[in-house]
């Protein structure tokens, strides 16, 4: 790449739309890490009843960023994307900040929940203004910057959630927020937007993406193929000191050591996924190469036994890595449609997977009674596989797509 063109990836909008993905990477880590502490503080004992209650609040955080993520796509798309990079951010700060005060677990709850609402629109929209101010042969490179800036992002909450008492860390995942935010006032919005203001078209229009038939097919592919990412993250690394014992792991597994090492993996991956979707000039062959590496490492961590923690942890971080296609993910949604659904599919579509959390959770608990820990993982992890790959088959390729179009 030429200096000229490095400069043109390189620019402010880029870098500071990328800080946007390092408090996303930042906040999904610091849970779990300090979600043992946390609810033995408040009391709650160890073994099932933790993971009940890791399972409660994990949801109420994911349908905060369903929620969220209809109300600042369409937020996006009527009133720009840098309201939603504005009013997401200052709402996680403030939730985060709450979270350092609770005293019990609804109240943990209520605030885990708006944390996720806040956070919902942070990368949608960081994805969308980064995908319509870059060149169109440039644009995976932004989002490679995008995920590399996230990489700092779970080494911070790894030291943070190591080194301080949990109700440090989340002064500290509110704060940043809060420093993200005053990044925020020197960016300018797109001109593909912008230039909306001119044209007689809807925009953030969401119960259009459920009037067309072509529409909402295209729509819901885009959602599916992000399900392995979370069975993943929400089943496997969450409650890996559960499933260490059931999987023959022969010492303790540490769940914010499993977290760290499957969240430096994301990251990693995410920087794989857009160097090599640019290298290779197609979204779609990096994602299924990527689908089928995460399918060969929940096979190995389901099927292997006698693994050492250490060992343990490298599989996390494998899993990682394989489920680190997430920031093409979102670029993939966000080049699938025209400028005026562009935010509101680019918001909604990785909050509708994570708000897949409770659905994914709830089969496993429930399967789990009968088919036991292992074989109700198998079922769940099958089944998002399966509808990521399907989904994956029947999508347009969208590398190298002009996006100044409308729906």
């Amino acid at each position: 790449m030429t200096p000229t063109r490095l400069r043109s990836v390189l620019n402010l909008t880029v870098l500071v739309a990328a800080l946007g993905y390092f408090v996303d990477m930042f906040d999904l880590l610091l849970f779990p890490i300090v979600r043992q502490p946390s609810l033995t503080a408040l009391g709650v004992p160890q073994g099932d009843a933790q993971v009940s209650a890791t399972f409660l609040l994990l949801n109420a955080q994911m349908v905060g960023m369903l929620l969220g993520g209809i109300l600042w796509g369409i937020l996006g798309d009527k009133k720009g994307r840098l309201s939603t990079l504005f009013g997401s951010i200052a709402l996680y700060s403030v939730a985060n900040i709450a979270n350092a005060f609770v005293h019990t677990i609804p109240s943990y709850v209520v605030w885990r929940f708006l944390a996720g609402l806040g956070l919902a629109g942070e990368l949608g929209a960081a994805v969308t203004l980064v995908s319509e101010i870059l060149p169109r042969d440039l644009r995976a490179y932004g989002t490679a910057i995008v995920a590399a800036v996230g990489i700092f992002g779970t080494v911070t909450a790894s030291l943070v959630g190591k080194y301080l008492p949990w109700r440090v860390a989340y002064l500290a995942g509110g704060g940043l927020g809060l420093l993200l935010l005053v990044t925020r006032f020197s960016l300018r919005e797109s001109a593909m937007f912008r230039d909306l203001g001119s044209q007689e078209v809807k925009r953030g229009d969401f119960l259009s993406l459920f009037t067309s038939g072509e529409r909402f097919l295209r729509y819901l592919r885009c959602i599916l193929i992000g399900l392995p990412t979370w069975f993943v993250v929400a089943i496997l690394i969450t409650s890996a000191p559960e499933f260490a014992p059931k999987i023959g792991v022969t010492g303790p597994v540490a769940a914010g050591t499993a977290v760290a090492f499957c969240y430096t993996g994301i990251t990693l991956g995410s920087l794989a996924s857009g160097i090599l979707s640019q290298l290779w000039g197609s979204r779609k062959k990096v994602v299924l190469v990527f689908i089928l590496g995460a399918l060969a490492g929940v096979a190995s961590y389901l099927s292997l036994r006698g693994l050492t923690p250490a060992t343990f942890y490298l599989l996390s971080a494998f899993l990682g890595l394989a489920t680190g296609y997430w920031a093409v993910f979102v670029t993939i949604a966000a080049e699938q449609f025209g400028t005026n659904l562009r935010s509101t599919v680019a918001t909604t579509v990785p909050n509708f997977v994570r708000g897949s959390v409770p659905l994914i959770t709830g089969s496993f608990i429930a399967l789990r009674n009968h088919l036991g820990f292992i074989g109700s993982a198998w079922v769940v992890g099958l089944v998002c596989f399966a509808l990521a790959l399907v989904s994956l088959w029947g999508m347009a390729e969208t590398h190298g797509r002009d996006l100044d179009f409308v729906e």
